[in-house]
């Protein structure tokens, strides 16, 4: 029994650790938050009826009362509202006489008083589907569950949410009531309250952070298992963004790419200090010849305009590994000689990308900056929170290479 409990353990531990690498990965395309990037706050209130026909074993759910909530619904991979998704549904419930803990409050602690958080995310309802994440395009029609159960005095308990009745228009526009649910793992559903939950005058996002580990309602527990898979995710999730990703203000406002003026998305940004000065780096770039030394994917050069790096120059290039390679070109869009150029980079069949490298001079060292985003072609299709970390871990490896080329002296 030992031994099966220690390759339980680490089983789920791998799991979690496996789980905390792909949050940390996506935060260098989302890194505020890694998944349920966009959300709406809602509030309202969760009448609880208790269970007199057979208790849970959580304190909470058996005693009837009337809890202040505070929510936020979500879309967990932040796809097009074109596009199923899963959906999120987080809630901050206060018991009676607590005020409801607003954005920055700590939640209830380990011991179950205070403000409580629950997190439910749309699954199917019977069995197995209780327990699998499951698309969908809107609430309607959609069950949601707590996915992994709470251990409550009389074995393990699910919580459910079934939406009742939903507003004319949006979320956004009027009252959202779902009843909810218990269940031991395989049993059946029991209704033991209403949730009813609204936006504000003004509806959009709010900061408040939610953690169902370190506040759970009285009475439940969190399984060890579940604190192995979840926890290391919720640790990476609110560490800071990796320090090659950067903002990119004057070129994104440059080109109208602020998500606040246009409503589009930043291009992928990464950005490196070299032990080489500006000048060095610019002697680099500014050899077409040198393109295929240093950015990835660029296996070899077939051509260099006269005026390369200069406006319209154009360099022609082949992608991939012999025998299979593809040739096409590179295009300067813009240029400020030693401080910046902008590319348009083909690669058909995989389509055209918008390319800015912009460098800062610090005497001795220089800050090379790339952003890059696809503008055309197959590779726009794939979702940006997918794209992203691809392009920024293949930017890391092009700004090496340039550095040690610089540093070497290439180009001179």
């Amino acid at each position: 029994m030992t031994q099966q409990l220690r390759v339980d353990s680490a089983v789920t531990g791998s799991a979690g650790q496996a789980f905390a690498a792909l949050f940390r990965l996506l935060k260098i395309a989302r890194p505020d938050r890694p998944i349920h990037p966009q959300g709406l706050g809602l509030s309202g209130t969760l009448d609880r009826t208790g269970n007199p026909a057979g208790a849970s074993g959580i304190d909470w759910l058996d005693s009837p009362g009337a809890d202040q909530v505070v929510a936020r619904f979500s879309r967990s991979l932040g796809l097009p509202q074109a596009l199923p998704d899963i959906l999120g549904l987080a809630l901050r419930v206060s018991p009676p006489g607590d005020a409801v803990a607003g954005p920055g409050s700590p939640g209830a602690g380990s011991d179950g008083s205070g403000p409580a958080d629950v997190l439910f995310a749309s699954t199917g309802w019977g069995l197995p589907g209780r327990f699998l994440l499951v698309p969908r395009l809107d609430v309607a029609g959609a069950t949601m569950t707590t996915l992994m159960p709470y251990r409550g005095r009389q074995g393990p308990v699910l919580l459910g949410l079934r939406t009742r009745s939903l507003p004319a228009g949006s979320l956004a526009s009027g009252e959202w009531v779902l009843g909810l649910h218990w269940a031991t793992p395989g049993g059946a559903w029991r209704e033991c309250g209403e949730l009813r939950l609204h936006a504000g005058p003004s509806p959009g996002d709010i900061p408040l952070r939610f953690d169902p580990l370190a506040n759970q309602p009285p009475g439940a527990e969190a399984y060890g298992w579940t604190r192995r898979l979840r926890k290391p995710s919720y640790l990476a999730a609110r560490q800071p963004a990796p320090p090659a990703v950067v903002p990119h203000p004057g070129s994104l406002a440059k080109r109208g790419k602020s998500t606040t003026g246009t409503g589009r998305k930043p291009m992928s940004t990464v950005s490196l200090l070299f032990n080489s000065s500006a000048a060095d780096v610019w002697r680099v770039i500014a050899d077409g010849w040198l393109y295929s030394g240093w950015v990835v994917g660029a296996s070899r050069i077939r051509d260099v305009d006269a005026e390369w790096p200069g406006t319209g120059a154009q360099l022609h290039h082949s992608v991939g590994a012999w025998p299979l390679v593809i040739n096409d070109s590179t295009r300067v869009t813009a240029v400020e000689p030693g401080r910046s150029l902008e590319l348009v980079a083909r690669g058909w069949p995989m389509g055209e990308a918008k390319v800015d490298i912009r460098l800062e001079d610090r005497g001795t060292q220089c800050r090379v900056t790339i952003a890059e985003d696809a503008i055309r072609g197959p590779g726009r299709l794939m979702p940006k929170f997918l794209r992203d970390p691809v392009i920024s871990a293949r930017n890391r490896e092009t700004l090496r290479r340039l550095e040690l080329m610089a540093v070497g002296g290439a180009g001179k």
